[in-house]
């Protein structure tokens, strides 16, 4: 089970510092978790992934239900011995998932009927199956069945999905039983400021272990997404840990950590990476770029990263021009490297209290790198 320590805070709404306690090891808040969708963080061994310095990654238990299916990772031994992972992992419901398959779901207050992405095939899940199948596979951490409304979306749906999401929040509890793992809610409301509050309120009064923040960056303009951040947050427990889920850019994560955010997950690292971008202090690097065809420099010269140490801007857009699977390696290895090292800054910076030095300074470093904010 999950102990949040939270070790210092700045307000309801502001930068905080603290430590998940996980029965396989310490992690130190704010924390970016990898995303290893189908028990495997692309690109990488998870070797290289925990030498990088993650405690926690993400997979997600739609993807891994579908394939290489539930009874198969338990009958391994469960999903760390079966990708090998020594670290804790955080489970996602799929709630964000099968939203994206409108076409192909029905959603009721028992469950979601859907149709397979890969198949066709059909299936039904309820909230008790979707924390069940989290059990079943070792999840650490798992997450409640939620239904997230598109954007934009009448105020009447946002409201069923919000109401619905609470109703299958409390089964979610209900059926969790005495199991050992960790089990966090996913608060939505679209961006009706008052239902967020509300949601919030309602679900505070619950025992969960932690709270999602969900249904955000799913298509509004990013001061709308801070302005939902900031009216919900603080109604959060204080002593629980907040997850901001899917988001984001390097901006995102130094604007959640100065709105009170805990933990964060996003593909773009890793997904960026395999498209030629890196993530530097001074922006993104676009590999393919002909500028960098005698560049001998690395990606970023401050960076002490295995690739930025060992090769240069030229040969990685080569590699990159030449599809070898290197490029792809190398990258995705720099930019989680640039990720799990500016939580790293971000959390030092709170502890020193200079986080508005800090932020300053990650902005600047952007201008100057010719990259606006946002």
């Amino acid at each position: 089970m999950l102990e949040f320590i939270l070790k210092k805070a700045e307000g309801p709404a502001a930068p905080r510092l603290g430590e998940l306690r996980l029965p396989r090891g310490v992690v130190q808040t704010p924390v970016f978790m990898p995303v290893g969708t189908l028990g495997t963080v692309k690109a990488m061994t998870p070797e290289e992934v925990q030498e990088l310095g993650a405690g926690l990654i993400l997979s997600n238990i739609y993807h891994l239900y579908l394939r290489p299916g539930v009874e198969a990772v338990a009958a391994l031994g469960g999903l760390h011995k079966f990708m090998n992972w020594p670290g804790s992992i955080l489970t996602d419901s799929g709630g964000y998932q099968i939203f994206s398959l409108a076409p192909l779901r029905k959603i009721t207050e028992e469950g979601v009927t859907f149709r397979s992405h890969l198949d066709g095939s059909s299936h039904f899940l309820t909230p008790e199956k979707v924390v069940a199948l989290q059990q079943a596979i070792g999840a650490d951490i798992s997450v409640c069945l939620d239904e997230c409304p598109g954007f934009p979306a009448p105020e009447a749906e946002v409201r069923r999905a919000a109401d619905l999401t609470l109703k299958w929040a409390r089964r979610c509890l209900a059926a969790r039983g005495e199991a050992a793992n960790s089990l966090f809610a996913v608060v939505q409301g679209g961006m009706l400021p008052e239902l967020r509050r509300e949601q919030a309120q309602a679900f505070r009064e619950l025992p969960f272990d932690g709270y999602c923040l969900g249904g955000l960056s799913v298509g509004e303009d990013k001061d709308t997404t801070l302005a939902i951040l900031e009216v919900t947050t603080p109604e959060l427990p204080e002593d629980k840990p907040r997850y901001l889920m899917g988001v984001g850019t390097p901006e995102d994560l130094v604007e959640g950590v100065a709105r009170g955010v805990d933990m964060f997950d996003c593909v773009l690292p890793t997904r960026n990476a395999r498209n030629g971008m890196a993530f530097t202090a001074a922006g993104k690097v676009v590999i393919k770029n002909a500028a960098y065809a005698r560049d001998p420099g690395p990606l970023e010269e401050a960076c002490g990263c295995y690739t930025c140490r060992r090769y240069s801007r030229a040969y990685l857009r080569h590699l990159f021009l030449s599809r070898e699977i290197l490029a792809y390696r190398l990258l995705t290895l720099h930019n989680l490297y640039y990720y799990l090292h500016l939580m790293m800054d971000m959390r030092q910076a709170v502890a020193a209290g200079r986080f508005a030095a800090f932020r300053r300074d990650f902005y600047e470093k952007r201008i100057e790198g010719g990259n606006t904010r946002g």
